[in-house]
């Protein structure tokens, strides 16, 4: 039997994790600086968040939905006391495409309206609403296209007011910061006019935070930078640090009914566990404090190595730009010094998504290491 080859893969096994560290087949170290995709938010096998699973799998690992499972009660409280979003309801479910989709679903729901605006350079997922709204058609399978997304460019209020002008719009549909993208962000001021103008229009603003959310800016929510709410956040990938969990936030204005939303797996009692864990976790240890904080020295070490154009993000989400050699760069930085990192749609950005209580001396390995390729590139600019 062969696998169905949709990914390029690094000819790398990895079979152990610890914190920030992980460790291939053959005992090789690796400094992990991008998480599986932002996904490991406090840490490889952390022992608290282990002993929270094993603790619920020697209970139940699952069932349906059809039961009260206390533990979609304890994760919704927890949510609302760090995320300060009072009367919101959570509904759960496996991934951050399923987040966005049913985001964009209950919006349609709620307004009864199809135009959607999304953003250039966006990436929202890969079920059939979701990568309609994303900004890449060779993810668009003929079926995925979709007449009723308008794609806008990302922080141009004229061209948001006019779309609003133009057509019925059920909702808008943001990054906080764009992560595929490149780690492009949204304006604090171009958020606050999303805000205005689906409460003039009655639209509904969905904030994606499947990426950028869950504490990895140094706020809860990257879109809380600009003092307004959404009626709904996305969350996943660390929401679980590694167990697949998501879920969409959702204001007191949506009105719940049986049948409008559903899901076999999502908020199942293991899923549960992990979500608890981390929020648990983020808490004990002051991750979210820890992000905006090493996040501001890192970027600022980081921006005075000569030689890189430009260097982008908040928190632990950061985009490093090179003028040229970007996927080079990238390889180097895994292969010579064992660092992990990820890249971006934009080729010559690589991007940082560590775990969210990395220390200071791995950013400063990794800064190191970064520095001593440039002096390679740039010898002159020593």
């Amino acid at each position: 039997m062969s696998l169905f080859e949709v990914y390029p893969l690094y000819d790398i096994e990895i079979e152990k994790g610890e914190g920030s560290l992980i460790w291939d087949s053959k005992g090789q170290e690796y400094l992990d600086l991008y998480g599986g995709h932002a996904v490991i938010s406090i840490g490889h096998s952390h022992p608290y968040y282990v002993q929270k699973l094993v603790s619920q799998i020697r209970k139940i690992g699952f069932y349906s939905n059809s039961i009260r499972i206390p533990g979609q009660i304890e994760l919704s409280e927890k949510l609302e006391a760090i995320s300060g979003k009072k009367d919101f309801k959570l509904f759960l479910c496996n991934s951050g495409a399923e987040a966005n989709e049913n985001a964009l679903k209950l919006a349609s729901f709620h307004n009864g309206r199809k135009k959607i605006i999304a953003f250039k350079g966006s990436f929202h997922g890969r079920t059939s609403l979701a990568v309609a709204a994303t900004d890449n058609p060779k993810i668009q399978a003929p079926v995925n296209e979709n007449e009723n997304i308008i794609f806008l460019p990302l922080n141009d209020q004229e061209a948001l007011e006019n779309a609003f002008k133009t057509h019925s719009i059920s909702s808008v549909i943001i990054e906080g910061i764009q992560g595929v993208g490149g780690i492009q962000i949204s304006k604090p001021e171009f958020l606050k006019k999303i805000r205005s103008l689906c409460d003039h229009y009655g639209a509904v603003y969905i904030a994606d935070s499947v990426q950028c959310g869950y504490g990895r800016t140094g706020q809860f929510f990257a879109h809380d930078i600009a003092g307004v709410d959404a009626d709904m956040y996305t969350m996943a990938k660390g929401m679980g640090n590694g167990f697949p969990i998501a879920g969409v936030w959702i204001s007191p204005k949506f009105e719940a009914r049986y049948g409008m939303l559903g899901t076999t797996f999502g908020g199942n009692h293991l899923a549960c566990a992990a979500g608890i864990a981390v929020l648990d976790t983020f808490l004990q240890e002051n991750l979210m404090e820890n992000a905006q904080e090493l996040g501001k020295y890192w970027m600022n070490s980081i921006s005075h190595i000569p030689g890189i154009k430009e260097v982008r993000g908040r928190g632990l989400m950061i985009g490093i730009e090179f003028h040229e050699k970007g996927a080079e760069i990238r390889n180097q930085i895994l292969h010579q010094y064992k660092i992990f990192t990820g890249s971006s749609d934009n080729k010559n950005t690589v991007r940082l998504l560590p775990a969210l209580n990395l220390s200071k001396d791995y950013a400063d390995r990794f800064t190191h290491a970064l520095k001593a390729i440039m002096e390679e590139l740039n010898p002159l600019k020593k």
